[in-house]
């Protein structure tokens, strides 16, 4: 049983090397292609050293910023997908999906509305609105009894963020000033993104990341049952408060930086848990660079698929999601996590 679980680990380690090397691939063909006048050969050429001004402010000013952006959302909201899924033991709990980045969407839109304009205070807001929305669904889903129903669940988030819509559509009709600038966020996109908004999430993504370190273990303790892991020493209570603080920080940062995308914390996560199985640790690491993977892939078609326009990246993440949720839904024995 051990030499099996020894070549298991080992299977998934060299499965989690072929990810982050085509992580590294994917990154690169990021650079090379493009909606505009530089083609994937002429960026190739500037990449190797050949003097090509526009080449050169083309790949290292837009098409850089938008992928290491891509990267940290990527990040995000694949481990927040995770993490929200393992707290509400539910396979359908998605950011996009619970009111967590309609909350995130809103507060942002209303901080534009409101003259906003540095991104440090829109990642603060947007911050908030995540952390609102999310204890608003769970908290109405916990109040009525519909936790551990998935499918009400997700109604439950649905209407919620359909409100949370409804309420920025009304922000737009009554300031037509701000509604051009409202409008090109609210539809999810890399495009545009400065390397500045980036360095500002930077701190609470790192935050994350250590209380992530400290949680992982609890969690997956959690995992086992409420007394299960209070016997094991651990204060269920805390860690969901912990985990719910940690999904409204990584999904308010991704955003406040590129917009609400949904659907990336619900397709991550089941990507991941199909490589990694139920433990928690190994599918919070296998989210890393398969979070990356599909936004940066995403990102690549939305360019060329419309060219010389770019496809909304939120759009394209929708279209390729609803398949995976529909499947989950009509699936004959849902699982609970």
């Amino acid at each position: 049983m051990k030499v099996l679980a020894r070549a298991k680990r080992l299977d998934q380690r060299t499965l989690l090397l072929c990810l982050l090397t085509a992580l590294v691939a994917v990154s690169v063909v990021s650079l090379l292609v493009g909606a505009g006048s530089v083609s994937p050969l002429r960026a190739f050429s500037m990449l190797l050293g050949s003097e090509d001004s526009d080449a050169h402010f083309v790949v290292w000013e837009l098409r850089a910023p938008r992928t290491l952006i891509g990267i940290a959302v990527g990040m995000a909201l694949g481990v927040s997908g995770a993490l929200l899924q393992a707290v509400a033991r539910n396979p359908l709990a998605e950011p996009g999906l619970l009111g967590v980045s309609a909350g995130a969407a809103f507060a942002v839109a209303l901080a534009l509305v409101l003259g906003a304009s540095a991104a440090s205070l829109r990642i603060s807001v947007a911050q908030v609105g995540a952390l609102a929305g999310c204890l608003c669904v769970l908290g109405v889903a916990r109040w009525r009894g519909v936790g551990n129903d998935p499918i009400r669940l997700v109604l439950a988030g649905a209407a919620f963020s359909a409100l949370l819509g409804a309420l920025t559509s009304l922000m737009l009709l009554f300031d037509q000033r701000s509604a051009d600038e409202v409008r090109f966020w609210v539809i999810g996109s890399l495009a545009g993104r400065r390397l500045d908004d980036l360095w500002a999430v930077l701190p609470s993504m790192a935050f994350c990341t250590a209380l992530i370190a400290l949680i992982a273990r609890p969690l997956s303790a959690l995992a086992l049952g409420e007394r299960m892991a209070s016997g094991l020493g651990h204060h269920p209570q805390l860690i969901r408060a912990l985990v719910v603080l940690c999904v409204a920080l990584l999904v308010g940062a991704a955003t406040a930086i590129a917009g609400p995308i949904i659907f990336v914390g619900l397709v991550v996560p089941f990507i991941a848990r199909a490589f990694a199985g139920p433990d928690i640790r190994r599918t919070l690491w296998f989210c890393l660079p398969i979070g990356p993977l599909i936004i940066l892939a995403a990102d690549i078609i939305s360019r060329v698929v419309v060219a010389p326009s770019e496809l909304p990246l939120g759009v394209l993440t929708a279209l390729c999601g609803a398949p995976v949720l529909i499947a989950a839904v009509r699936a004959r024995r849902l699982p609970m996590l």
